[in-house]
């Protein structure tokens, strides 16, 4: 770069001008000068100095000289110098327009790539200070948006004391005013307590005459004793006759407790016989169906039982009948326990006592069914008992036979008993409130004797109702049931 500089400059100098001259010197020696511009070129030819002096101090001997071969030898070098001064100038000139001819481009190139080495070189620092003003703008916006944010946080937070602190006020100024109130309420108390105290002091004297009442009442008292000390002294003297009264009454009382036995004895021959279940009623000739007076050993109170003289050689004790739907089975684990309705119509005879029933001795369950087209079927199992409320009247069945169903459709073996108000059914649902009534649900399995009754037209698609599911499917609500047991070692009349 500053090779070409200098060349340029170089080139300007030879452009500006050229030109020589002659000038004397101290030494008398003869100097060309050149002038081109601001610059100038000297240069010294050699000479003869004492030639030159001689011939400049006399004409006529510089005449008489010229003809010296010395002389005139260093003249024709001088003639040859400036010639080859002069090709020499006109060779610097020819450079000179040939270097102005040929770096005029490369001038403008290098003017031009200085000029875009310049530009890019203040458009990359543009560039810099524009991406440092950028980074700067953005942290100074983010910068500003922290401060907004914390400033917008501390108004609320400001705001939110405001508010917590007008809250505080009021609550002050509300127990303020309480404490009043209570104040003035204390003010009373206290008056009230004062007359209490004041009552209290009058009642302490009322009391205290009071007491001296009664010590005098209790004087009296013991005075009014010591007189009754002396009257009994007076009484146990006539004991004797009080003795033989009392000897009386005995008499009479004994003969009254004979009298009574013998009536006693009379009207229990006269009373009559009392039934364990339907089967000794039956063996007894009574061989009518209809309503009889059960009782039971540990029972008190007798039961009254429908009794089925008819069916199978008849016998049987009904434990569930249903046939119009007048009576709501669904009940509580009391009212089944104790039984329900009208035994000569719709009811439950009571777990309870079916469980006390079945305790002894195995009985026979049969369940009666009939549908709505006038079918009818049955169900028997020669083994059925119930065990007592601890567990829950679990049932216990053996031996299916039967016209409803090849299978059973009663709940398993083991079920536990359930009402709506003590589930104890394996489901995790609520079989009784479920599906109604209160039945051995198992897992809400396949039968429901209690359910809701449905008259004929609404039967059909009914989860809830009387079902048997082995004769007539899950959704069949059937007309009428009967569920009866007798001993399994009851013996049918012979035929007439």
């Amino acid at each position: 770069m500053l090779n070409a500089v200098g060349t340029i400059l170089l080139g300007c100098c030879l452009t500006l001008g050229l030109g020589y001259r002659m000038t004397a010197g101290s030494s008398a020696k003869r100097q060309f000068q050149i002038q081109n511009g601001p610059c100038s070129y000297t240069f010294l030819l050699p000479e003869q100095d004492n030639c030159r002096t001689a011939a400049a101090a006399d004409p006529e001997s510089n005449q008489v000289q010229k003809d010296d071969p010395e002389e005139y030898e260093s003249i024709q070098r001088l003639e040859q110098l400036e010639g080859i001064m002069e090709n020499n100038t006109q060779r610097l000139l020819q450079l000179e327009n040939y270097i102005q001819e040929n770096m005029k481009h490369e001038i403008a190139q290098i003017q031009q790539h200085a000029v875009q080495n310049h530009t890019a070189a203040i458009i990359e620092i543009g560039t810099n200070l524009l991406s440092q003003t950028v980074e700067q703008t953005l942290k100074l916006t983010n910068v500003e948006a922290r401060v907004i944010n914390q400033t917008t946080q501390l108004q609320l937070q400001l705001h939110e004391n405001s508010l917590s602190t007008n809250k505080l006020e009021k609550q002050i100024i509300l127990q303020t005013n309480e404490i009043s109130k209570l104040n003035d309420k204390n003010s009373v108390l206290e008056k009230r307590v004062e007359e209490m105290q004041e009552q209290r002091q009058t009642e302490l004297k009322g009391l205290r005459a009071e007491k001296e009442q009664l010590k005098q009442l209790v004087q009296r008292q013991t005075s009014v004793i010591q007189q009754l000390e002396q009257q009994l002294l007076h009484a146990t003297a006539n004991n004797s006759a009080l003795q033989q009264q009392q000897q009386d009454l005995l008499d009479m009382v004994n003969n009254i407790i004979a009298t009574s036995s013998m009536t006693r004895s009379a009207m229990l021959q006269d009373a009559p016989t009392v039934f364990r279940d339907c089967a000794a009623v039956f063996k007894s000739g009574s061989t009518k169906s209809g309503v009889y007076s059960l009782n039971l050993p540990g029972i008190t109170q007798p039961i009254k039982a429908y009794c089925d003289m008819e069916t199978d050689g008849g016998g049987w004790t009904v434990l569930q009948r249903r046939f119009d739907g007048h009576v709501d089975f669904h009940r509580t684990w009391k009212e089944y326990k104790m039984g329900f309705g009208d035994v000569s119509g719709e009811h439950w005879l009571g777990n309870d006592f079916v469980a006390q029933m079945t305790s002894d001795q195995t009985h026979i369950l049969r369940i009666e069914l009939q549908d709505w087209d006038g079918n009818s079927a049955y169900s028997q199992y020669d083994e059925f008992s119930l065990a007592d409320e601890s567990q829950n009247y679990r049932i216990y069945l053996k031996g299916y036979s039967g016209s409803a169903g090849k299978i059973s459709s009663l709940g398993q073996p083991g079920s536990d008993f359930s009402t709506k108000d003590a589930d104890n059914d394996k489901c995790v649902c609520k079989c009784s409130q479920l599906t109604s009534g209160g039945w051995w649900f198992d897992a809400c399995g396949p039968s429901n004797l209690n359910g809701m009754y449905y008259q004929q037209g609404q039967n059909t698609n009914r989860f809830n109702g009387i079902k048997w599911y082995y004769w007539k499917g899950s959704g069949y609500s059937l007309k009428a049931t009967t569920m009866m047991i007798r001993p399994a070692d009851f013996q049918q009349a012979p035929l007439k």
